[in-house]
Parts: C-alpha cells; structure tokens; sequence
C-alpha cells in the first residue's frame, strides 16, 4: 500500500512508457500478418509508438506528434486502433501538467484530427462495411477514449494541485500555530516574571528603611527574575520577528523548572506545595508548566499571601493538573478583562482535547483543574 501511495520516479515511468511502446509496435506490425511485408507499414508503426515512450518527458511535442503521424499511418493501412491509442495514451501527460485551457485545445484538435483520419479511412475504398452505424460506433468509442483519458488526467492534475495547496496551507498553519504558541509563552513570562516582581517591589519598599538587608534581598530577587525573564524574553522575540519561521531552538520550559517556579512564588508570599505523581510524556511538559505556572501566577496576584496545593499526577493513561488556593476566591474569569491567562489555561487543555474547570471554592479559595487523556 505504501509503494501505491507514492508517486513512482521519473525514470521508472518512463520505463513503463517505452516497453508499452514496444508491445504496441509489435501489436500492431502483427495483425494482420500482411503488415509485416510492407516495410512503410512497418516503419510507420514503429515511428507512431515513439510518442507513448517520450510523452512525460515532452508531453505536447509527443502528443502533436502522434496526431500527424496517426494520419499517415491510417492511409496506408486498415489498423485504426493503434493510432487512436496512443493519442489517448499521449494526451493524458498533457492533461497532468499543462494549464486546463491548453490541454483543452488539445483535446479539440484530437477530436478532429484523429476523428477525421478515422472517419475518412473509414469511408474509402480499402473499407469494407456493413452499414453506417460501424463508422459512427468506432468514431464515438475513438472520441471516447480520448475524453475519458483526457479527463483522467485533468481530475489526477486537480488532485495534484489540491495536495500541493494542502501542503502549503499546513505549512502556513503550522507556522500560525507555532508563532501563537510563542505569543502564549511570551503573555506566561511576562505575566509571572511581571507579578513576581511587583510584590517583591512592594516588600522592598516597604522594609528598605527599617530592614535594608530583607529589601536588598527582595532587590536581588528582581534583578535575577527579571534578567532571567529577559533571556527568555530575547528568544521568544527573535521569533516573532522573523516572518513565517518556525524556530526549532525555541526553549521549551520543562517540569524540571517548577521548583525554582516554586520558590519564586514563596518569595512572592504564596506558599505552594507541589506533588508529581507518574511520569508526565515530554511532549505534554510544557503546556503542563504552562499552566501551573499560570494558576500559581494568578494565586501571586489575587490572592497573596496564601498557601496553595499545586499537583499533577498520571494515572490510567489520563493526566491531571490541580492548583487550590486558600485564598480570597474571587478571579477575573475569561471573557473579561485581563483575563487571558485562564483562557490560556483553557486553551492548552482543550488543544489536547480535555477539559478545564476553574472558579471560587465554596466558603474560601479559588481552583483549577485541568485534564486530558494521554495517548
């Protein structure tokens, strides 16, 4: 099934081509057996099957060229099927890779050339007929074959150019989604490193007089998220500023990276204990990172301090995410302002075909959970 489902290579086609030409010559010079006296007859025989070995290389020059040799060969000869064959044969390359417009002329000058040699040898002397109706039914099944090879060719280069354009929607499509992909990340940076940063200012300004040494500290955890941030930032722009790329470099956050995710929020006032339960597949890592890490940053900015329990685990084939806050419960939900991160969230579990459930807890604290079925 997969050798049919591949295009066969040039050469091999025309391969086939040429041993199709052989059979056709052969055919034709032996039936009926006085062909092989005339040396004319012959000749031309041989010459009209040199079209079907040359046609994917030069598909009109062979297809033009099989029509006037076609007239000669029947003049001097009662054979009309071989010349209506390899037009058939010889049109069907030009209907593959010429314009519709140009293979239709070619069509039309098939249909009277060859139609009219045929319908002449038919109706001279060498003819010998029982009536009208055999000129008119060998005529129509000529006029047949060519239409029908005619239009195989148009439908398989249809097919062609339909696979060609899905290609190049796929690849536009990819880059779309790559390059949304890297917006995501680039809103998950900004919004955690920004977050972090503003309660750290926040602490910094307010001990710095009475307790320089916690506001030096609470300055050299900016310093270090945000030069980190900026890092991280650099790459993802360099990105988005080329049209069209699809980076393969990108860094990819990993769940290696939770604990110092962990720890940024700690310093940011949130406790939060973290459980990894099962093996999460790495392909799964970063939309898993993405959104603790969103969830976490939403517990830092409306609910700080807190204490929050941050899980994921795997288990019969599914994975879930879970982050539960004691915090004050109200949240700015999708839909409303400011409220791309838990769209975010929501995105990244549907793009795997799960579910997410987010919103206050009943008395105190805000939840999210996410999940979805591993392959």
């Amino acid at each position: 099934m997969n050798l049919l489902a591949r295009r066969l290579p040039p050469w091999l086609l025309i391969l086939a081509d040429t041993v199709v030409a052989v059979l056709l010559a052969l055919a034709s010079t032996a039936s009926p057996p006085e062909l092989a006296t005339n040396a004319v007859t012959m000749a031309l025989c041989w010459l009209l099957a040199v079209p079907v070995a040359v046609r994917r290389a030069w598909p009109e020059p062979a297809y033009y060229g099989a029509l006037l040799i076609g007239i000669a060969v029947l003049s001097v000869q009662a054979n009309r099927l071989m010349p209506t064959v390899v037009v058939a044969l010889a049109i069907y390359p030009v209907a593959t890779g010429r314009p519709v417009w140009r293979s239709a002329i070619a069509l039309l000058s098939g249909l009277l050339v060859n139609g009219g040699s045929l319908l002449v040898s038919m109706l001279g002397p060498a003819h010998h007929s029982n009536g009208w109706p055999d000129p008119v039914f060998i005529l129509g099944a000529a006029w047949l074959a060519l239409a029908a090879s005619w239009s195989l060719g148009t439908a398989a280069r249809t097919r062609r150019e339909f696979a060609a354009r899905e290609v190049r929607r796929q690849a536009e499509q990819a880059a779309a989604d790559e390059r949304l992909r890297i917006a995501r990340e680039l809103h998950d940076v900004v919004a955690h490193s920004m977050s972090v940063i503003t309660v750290k200012a926040g602490v910094a300004a307010k001990v710095l007089d009475k307790h320089p040494e916690e506001g030096r500290k609470a300055l050299r955890a900016i310093e270090e998220i945000g030069r980190g941030s900026l890092t991280e930032m650099r790459h993802l722009l360099g990105v988005l500023r080329a049209p069209g790329s699809v980076p393969d470099s990108t860094p990819l956050p990993r769940l290696a990276d939770l604990p110092s995710l962990v720890q940024r929020a700690a310093e940011a006032g949130v406790q939060v204990d973290l459980s990894v339960i099962g093996t999460v597949p790495d392909s799964m890592a970063p939309a898993v990172h993405r959104i603790l890490q969103e969830a976490i940053t939403n517990v830092v900015k409306h609910a700080a301090p807190a204490h929050c329990q941050a899980g994921v685990s795997v288990a019969d084939g599914r994975l879930r995410i879970s982050v539960v806050d004691d915090g004050p419960g109200r949240r700015v939900l999708p839909g409303r302002s400011g409220g791309h991160g838990l769209a975010g969230m929501r995105e990244r579990a549907l793009l795997y075909g799960g579910t997410f459930e987010a919103g206050p807890l009943p008395g105190r604290g805000f939840g999210v959970h996410a999940s979805w079925e591993i392959p």
